[in-house]
């Protein structure tokens, strides 16, 4: 076997994964949940709801924050909002306070555990036979309850996710092209919730049966484990495209290169203390799901790699492949280009989409590398421009 045969294999079969990841895959959730979708048995209901937000020094937006809650359309007399505060040392804790007679409930953890031991605090003290959590830097349409409320109806629902509309009124290079990624995304979320359930929710917008939560370790990616757990009830996650909440995206690369790896870091923890679900014969579908949104997502810097060091080798017996090498240093050029730009405050147009694609690749070694490297994501920093 010939190094040139070798590097052929290798190279075609890392585009194979590649396309299979970012189209292939989207393609199948969309086909299975054409053919085989699992519908929805909704019906008008209202249970009671408790609206969990949390917080760590969230004093710029908890007012505005509680201010959009309290016009949520939905009985206050079956409504109750707790703000679980990760021991903030502003003056968050201070406006929440200011809300007690409009049902607002402030818990605070006597020590900084994280956001997911803050969920966890917060549901132990609900009453709500739903619990829907919430950021505190996201704002909901006031239908939210309206639309979610109904899937709970049906008793193979445990969660129910709303969808998350970045805003970024300043036409940042990073923004805009978080947006754009963002819509991929949620055109496949809505074949996965139709084909099986989803495997992750955003972390701002999911209601979950009060009877199917069960509290989490610390350093857990909630709003991805939640399906997980739900799933292994037999229940599923579903998505709800009418329930809309808005957040400002990241306007820098910096930041959101430091979100992207502490939120992977902690799915492969999550993936690796729930390996067993990544078998077809014991999760169906669901372990498809896993494989390839996550697990084989965060191995296309791998993939990308090896066909790049495969076709330099064969670029030089080869005009084809050395053509194929040009382009993709040609790409990873404009995709540094597009970061030069944005360091130094210029937008970055149409190179904001590679550079994006690489900040999102980089950021899945990053977390790899953290996760192996035995560091654990419990507590938080909010990680947001000044306003």
């Amino acid at each position: 076997m010939t190094l040139v045969f070798v590097a052929q294999i290798i190279f075609w079969v890392s585009v194979g994964l590649i396309f299979y990841v970012y189209l292939g895959y989207p393609i199948l959730a969309y086909l299975i949940s054409r053919a085989f979708p699992k519908n929805v048995k909704r019906a008008e209901i209202e249970p009671t709801v408790s609206i969990i937000i949390t917080a760590y020094n969230e004093e710029r937006d908890i007012r505005e924050k509680l201010e959009n809650t309290l016009l949520i359309d939905f009985p206050l007399e079956k409504l109750e909002i707790i703000v679980a505060s990760d021991c903030s040392s502003d003056g968050t804790d201070a406006i929440v306070r200011e809300f007690a007679d409009n049902n607002v409930r402030l818990l605070r953890q006597p020590e900084r555990h994280g956001k997911t031991a803050a969920q966890n605090m917060a549901v132990e003290h609900a009453s709500g036979e739903i619990i829907l959590f919430s950021d505190a830097t996201s704002m909901y349409e006031h239908n939210v309850l309206r639309e979610m409320l109904p899937s709970f109806a049906d008793d193979t629902i445990g969660c129910v996710a709303g969808k998350l509309v970045y805003v970024d009124d300043s036409g940042s290079t990073v923004g805009q092209a978080a947006k754009s990624y963002w819509s991929y995304e949620t055109l496949l979320k809505e074949s996965e919730s139709k084909a099986c359930s989803l495997i992750g929710v955003s972390g701002c917008i999911y209601a979950v049966r009060r009877s199917a939560y069960q509290p989490m370790y610390p350093e857990a990616c909630s709003d991805f484990l939640i399906a997980t757990v739900v799933y292994k009830q037999g229940m599923r996650t579903v998505y709800e495209p009418n329930a809309v909440c808005r957040e400002e995206t990241n306007q820098h690369s910096r930041k959101e290169m430091q979100m992207r790896v502490r939120v992977i870091s902690q799915t492969f923890t999550d993936l690796w203390r729930n390996r067993d679900m990544l078998n077809p014969f014991r999760s169906g579908f669901f372990a498809v799901e896993l494989i390839s949104h996550k697990l084989l997502r965060y191995s296309v810097p791998v993939f990308l790699t090896a066909a790049l060091i495969s076709s330099c080798v064969l670029s030089f017996v080869s005009l084809y492949f050395l053509v194929v090498f040009a382009a993709q240093i040609a790409f990873y050029s404009t995709a540094f280009g597009g970061w030069v730009l944005e360091r130094n405050g210029i937008k970055a147009g149409i190179l904001s989409i590679p550079l994006y694609f690489m900040l999102t690749n980089i950021a899945s070694i990053a977390g790899f590398f953290q996760f192996l490297r035995g560091q654990r994501y419990a507590s938080w920093e909010p990680i947001r421009d000044a306003g």
